[in-house]
């Protein structure tokens, strides 16, 4: 049987706190995801766990295992991100590995290894809904299974199917 965890980035934020067209756009896409989820994730930054709180909200079911926040899916090396994407010329892993190799590396086994750690987690079938940030999103997604993908907008984002065959990636819009 296989498993799956949804990582999807935060709706329009200003600063850490959504905008009204954030609030609206989380809600919508809460309507319209498809999951029943096992175990519901933020990073700790108020615009992930605001946009979990609103897609819950726009589910309209109730979960009795809550939420929680996990910093493993957030950078401890935001500067060091913002600098690449400046050098880099933004966007996705390659345009960051390129300029800083290394940071792409160190963080790719680190949250690849906290994907890893959910998926231990879940039960048979189980699936997760984790809300961060892009490019954390996707050099999670490159450190569990080798794979790139790109850039993540805002609210969209990526399914990962682990399953006897390996790891498959699914691209997720808003």
């Amino acid at each position: 049987m296989a498993k799956g965890i949804e990582l999807r980035r935060h709706t329009e934020a200003d600063g850490d706190v959504l905008t009204s067209n954030g609030i609206r756009a989380a809600v919508d896409i809460g309507s319209r995801l498809d999951g029943d989820y096992a175990l519901f994730v933020s990073s700790g930054a108020q615009r992930a766990t605001q946009t979990l709180a609103c897609f819950l909200a726009g589910l309209g079911r109730r979960f009795d295992h809550g939420a929680t926040v996990d910093p493993v899916f957030r950078s401890e090396m935001e500067a060091r991100w913002f600098e690449a994407a400046k050098r880099g010329g933004g966007g996705g892993l390659e345009s960051f590995r390129a300029v800083d190799p290394e940071l792409v590396e160190e963080e790719a086994r680190r949250f690849g290894e906290g994907l890893r750690k959910v998926f231990d987690s879940l039960p048979e079938s189980g699936r997760a809904l984790i809300v961060g940030h892009s490019p954390m999103h996707e050099v999670a997604v490159y450190g569990l299974t080798g794979k790139i993908v790109p850039p993540i907008a805002k609210g969209a984002g990526v399914l990962v199917v682990a399953s006897e065959e390996g790891f498959s990636v699914e691209l997720l819009s808003t």
